[in-house]
């Protein structure tokens, strides 16, 4: 008796849910500066501080992708940054060159960070909404960043802004 055939297929195509890493939105070295930044202010590891400044980076994507929606009148969904996302959005922006460019790389203008707080937010109702619209990037998203953080990033005193 002889064993059956078996033919194989080999492709050098990605996986239809491979997603990408967010490192790639920015620089290497920028991404090792804001690294280095997390570490030094807010005492966390080298491996969380990469996974913390991943996901503001694709939290910034999915911002970026609404801030042109705004900007051209189509529908758009308010999205918020967890309590430990937040941080390592204000580490980018604090380094202003290097955040302007991503901003007017990906939205073609300046992502201001205007904290806000309403009832969607503080029930954790704008976290459902703001799961998806990080998956739609394409890019990981780190679950653990997300799941749990209910707490809205700003202080209770945050008011809506204008026109919101």
């Amino acid at each position: 008796m002889s064993a059956p055939e078996v033919h194989m297929t080999i492709t050098t195509e990605p996986a239809a849910t491979a997603v990408k890493d967010p490192r790639g939105l920015v620089p290497r070295e920028v991404f090792d500066l804001l690294v280095e930044d997390l570490r030094r202010y807010h005492h966390v590891t080298r491996p969380y501080a990469e996974r913390m400044m991943g996901q503001a980076l694709v939290f910034l994507k999915a911002q970026a992708t609404i801030v042109q929606a705004r900007a051209e009148g189509r529908p758009w969904a308010r999205i918020v940054p967890t309590v430990p996302v937040d941080p390592a959005w204000h580490a980018f922006m604090l380094r202003s060159q290097a955040y302007a460019e991503f901003c007017t790389e990906h939205a073609g203008r300046y992502i201001h960070h205007v904290p806000f707080q309403d009832e969607a937010i503080l029930s954790g109702d704008t976290l459902e909404t703001t799961i998806p619209e990080l998956e739609k990037t394409g890019y990981r998203v780190d679950l653990e960043f997300w799941h749990g953080e209910r707490k809205p990033c700003c202080p209770p005193e945050c008011a809506p802004p204008e026109g919101a």
